[in-house]
């Protein structure tokens, strides 16, 4: 019996390891935009997101990144995570006026054709009430772009909420 499942979890890892498209299967044309714009990138993997988008994580200056292209090569975003010690004194002022009592769970620095941003999922913790979760989107002038209220049973992967685009 033992022998079963150690073949089948083989098997399965096996398995699970071709399912991602690495860099050799991305399109040349993403793989061009993307050495362009990074030529200083290390470990790159690729996996394909859908139909026609590629992310790319990689390493570049000892931190962590993934950047986003269409199949055309055009580029879409580029992200990596923040200290609190990295975030720009204008943003710092809003988190702290604007969501006075809430934690940092995590940053991200986003870079995109629209400019360059900061996000947050922040958590604040009420005597006698349910935790309030939120994603912040601000952008490097501490205006805040995007702010959605994350329920309890909410991943990274499915954010749902009250979304309350600021313009």
């Amino acid at each position: 019996m033992k022998t079963l499942f150690l073949m089948i979890m083989i098997t399965s890892v096996i398995g699970l390891s071709g399912c991602c498209n690495h860099e050799a299967d991305a399109p040349e044309k993403v793989k061009t935009a993307f050495s362009e714009k990074f030529p200083d990138a290390k470990k790159i993997v690729w996996e394909q997101e859908g139909e026609n988008k590629w992310e790319a994580e990689f390493k570049m200056n000892s931190k962590e990144y993934s950047a986003t292209y269409m199949a055309d090569g055009s580029w879409i975003e580029t992200e990596y995570e923040i200290k609190t010690k990295e975030i720009p004194e204008a943003v710092k002022n809003t988190l702290d006026t604007e969501f006075a009592g809430f934690e940092i769970e995590e940053g991200e620095f986003i870079e995109n054709p629209e400019g360059n941003f900061y996000e947050f999922e922040i958590e604040k913790e009420e005597k006698g009430k349910e935790e309030i979760e939120m994603s912040v989107v601000i952008d490097a002038t501490g205006k805040v772009v995007k702010k959605e209220t994350l329920k309890d049973d909410d991943d990274d992967n499915d954010k749902e909420g009250d979304n309350e685009d600021e313009d």
